[in-house]
Order: structure tokens, then sequence, then C-alpha cells
């Protein structure tokens, strides 16, 4: 038996756009998201996030679902237009009264409440100022950072500030594929710095028995072949997925070789003295989010590529099984990815954030049997134990998702939850995977 630290944290991550629904409720604002759903062809079947899986009304019963899997964590977002509905000024309390009521819930069950300030639902003023290609932007996440540390930080122990500012930046601002729906390359990269400071103003804001971190998603970028080309291919990739955001967080400085390969994207005047010594003050621990391998080879790269300063680069196929989002299931990618987070930087507690895979699920006589899901958890928590003999500071692992969920521009079809969620009778049924997952959290292994 594979089994894990007493103290390792067991839990199941959400976002708020994703789960509460409630979009126009007690006082809440338009985000980001809200009007990119409403723009025709934006969302794949026309979709929206305007009720999801209702978890705003029904969060007391996906509580107790949590509290019966054995769930020691929950790690969910705050929906800044829910607790700031123009993205700065007063706190609408109503919607601060909304997370409140949900920590209480979770402290009372023996959950640990794991909230993150951003998940992508940006304050559609905030937007129409520029949103995050402009640095008013990261000055007003600090200030939201600090009315809701000050509302809830008497019973949270832990914080994240960003969830995934990569796809923020570069699928918001770049490809359009992501609200806002840009399509401004030199604006996406000015976007990834502003993230990044605002996570480092958002954590000066927040300091004291706080413990403050950031999620990246991160993978294991390899070659096709060994040859020039490809090798380069590499490079460019890990350069823009990876150490664009890791080198300023963990050693303080953006790499030089991404830098030389975004001049012709833009200049660097966005950046102002000062920025990066607050971008990298160390995190007091770092959200991992790892899905699938990226194996790449030199080749052109599509129109308005997510990749920019990087003309030469395509996404190779690795022949590997696929999950109904198209991606390569490799659980390899991420043990070497944890081994080279410990070898390359400095040392910083490790949570895996986010992990999961969306299949096509079907409800049969009440259940759902999603082998498939089940195989990708084990073999990836089986990495983990791996990672974790060979030094790696790994503290905890968060399945995503607890919910089918809207996915973003996919819509409902994709489902990652390990409950199933009938959107029309928003009726929750455990899959085999959640029972799976109890029975691990209970052993406290494999």
């Amino acid at each position: 038996m594979s089994t894990f630290d007493p103290g390792f944290l067991w839990g199941a991550a959400t976002s708020s756009y994703q789960i509460e629904g409630a979009v126009t409720e007690a006082d809440r604002g338009p985000s980001i998201w809200d009007t990119f759903a409403a723009t025709p062809g934006a969302i794949q079947g026309g979709d929206t996030g305007a009720v999801a899986a209702d978890h705003y009304h029904r969060f007391p019963e996906d509580v107790a679902l949590m509290a019966g899997l054995g769930l020691r964590a929950y790690r969910f977002s705050l929906a800044w237009p829910r607790i700031q509905p123009t993205g700065s000024g007063p706190v609408n309390q109503r919607g601060l009264d909304f997370y409140r009521r949900l920590t209480d819930t979770l402290l009372d069950h023996g959950i640990q409440p794991w909230p993150t300030l951003y998940h992508w639902d940006l304050p559609q003023p905030l937007e129409d100022r520029g949103g995050w290609p402009a640095r008013g932007t990261a000055e007003r996440f600090a200030e939201y950072a600090a009315l809701a540390h000050e509302a809830l930080g008497d019973r949270i122990t832990h914080w994240t500030t960003l969830n995934e500012p990569w796809c923020s930046a570069f699928l918001g601002y770049a490809t359009g594929r992501h609200a806002p729906g840009r399509h401004e390359p030199a604006a996406a990269v000015r976007a990834a710095h502003h993230l990044l400071l605002g996570h480092g103003l958002a954590a000066e804001a927040m300091r004291g028995d706080t413990r403050v971190g950031i999620t990246l998603n991160l993978t294991h970028v390899s070659p096709l072949h060994a040859t020039p080309a490809d090798l380069d291919a590499a490079r460019r990739i890990d350069g823009m997925q990876n150490r664009l955001f890791l080198d300023p967080l963990l050693r303080g400085a953006y790499p030089d070789d991404v830098l030389d390969d975004l001049h012709e994207v833009t200049g660097f005047g966005h950046i102002h003295d000062g920025d990066l010594k607050r971008i990298g003050t160390p995190p007091e621990f770092l959200g991992v989010n790892y899905y699938a391998p990226m194996l790449v080879a030199g080749g052109s790269t599509p129109a308005e590529s997510a990749y920019v300063g990087s003309p030469s680069v395509r996404i190779a196929d690795g022949g590997r099984p696929r999950t109904a989002m198209g991606w390569e299931i490799d659980e390899r990618g991420l043990l070497e990815l944890l081994l080279r987070l410990k070898d390359d930087y400095p040392a910083v507690p490790l949570y895996i954030t986010e992990n999961g895979a969306a299949f096509d699920d079907v409800v049969q006589h009440g259940e759902v049997h999603d082998a498939h899901r089940i195989a990708y958890l084990d073999g990836h928590l089986r990495s983990c134990v791996q990672a974790i003999s060979r030094g790696v500071p790994l503290k905890g692992y968060f399945v995503w998702s607890l919910l089918d969920n809207f996915e973003w521009s996919f819509g409902y079809t994709p489902r990652f939850g390990i409950v199933h969620v009938d959107y029309a009778t928003q009726r929750r049924t455990p899959k085999d995977s959640a029972r799976w997952y109890a029975d691990v959290i209970r052993r406290g292994g494999l």
C-alpha cells in the first residue's frame, strides 16, 4: 500500500463562476465572464454561468456531501464582483455574508476553507477601465484582498491570491478564447506582469498570521525529437507556460531568454522599479494545477497562439490515451514537474490544487461508473507518492472538481466532477470516483 503522511491535506476544488450561479442576487455586479458568455458564439451551446450548479443556494447540501466524503479541505474562490460589485469602493456586505455562511458551515463540518481571491471573474467595470493590462487593476486587487481578509481572516488561515494567471493573461487577452475575449498579444504580456504584481501587492496587504500563496497551471514540457528546432520549441513553451511565472515568484527576476522572445511583441516599460521585489517575496506555499504533459516540436504556430513570441512551435501528438477534453494522460509528467520544482527552485511547500479529468459520464440506474477517472486519479496520486519519497515537499492534494460545472468556453458538456450534477434538476449523484476518493482519504493511501 502506498501511504501519505497523516498530516497530508485531502481536498476538492471548485471556482465561483463555474458553480455558484445567482449572478444577479444580493447586489452582485457583472463580471467579464457574464459579459463574455452573453456574446454570441463565445461559449459552446450558448451556455452561461447564470445558474451553473446553483451552489449559491445549495451550499449546505454540497458541504454535507464533502463531509460525507471525508474531505479535510475545500478550495473555492471568492467572486470579486459579489464582494465589490464595481471592483473598487465599499464592500458589499450581502456578498460577503454568503462567504461567511459558507466558511462557517465548512468549519462546522471540520473542513478547512481554502479560498482563492481571483479565479478569473474580474468585475466588468475594471475591464472597462483597461483590465489586467492596466496597472491600476493590480492596485484595485490588493484593496479587494484586504477587504476580504479583514472580513474572513479570523476564520481562514490559507489564502490563494490568483488561480492560473497564465490563462487569465494569454487566453483572455491574446487568443480571446476566454473572457474578456481580446486579441492583443502585447496587452497579454502586460496582463501577466500586472497579475503577478497584484499577487505581490495582495500578499503585502494580507500579511500576519495568514499563509498566502498562489496557484499556477504548470506542465512538463518535452521536445518531440532532440533536434535544434524541437529543443528550441520546448525551451520557448516551457518559458511561457512555466518560467515566466515561476522565476519572478521564486527567483525575483524574469528569465532573460523569455524576455528576448517577447521583445518583438512588446517593450517592458510596464515593469516598474520595485515590482519584482514585491512579486519575488517568497510565497508561503505554491499551488500546482496539473492536467497533462506537453510534447512540442518546431513548426508553424497557429494564428493567435497563446504562446506569443514563439512563431515556430507546434504541439505534437504523443500517442497517449486522452480525456474528453482531448488532453493526453501521462502521470509521469506530474512526477517530472514536481521533481523539477524541487531541484530548480528554492524550497516552498507545494500543494496539488487541481488535478482531474473530464470523461463522458452517464447516469445509469442512479449511478455513474467512471473507471477511467479513477484510473487517472490513481496514477497521478501514485506520482505524488513517488515525488514525496524523493524529497518533494508536497503537503496536500485537491481533486478537480467536486462538482460537474460550467467549463468556461466549453459550456456544460465536459464533466470533471467526482459528483454528477443534473443541470435540469440540480440533483447531485456521487460517482464511483467519489466513493473511491473517500476510501483513499479514509485509508490515507492507495
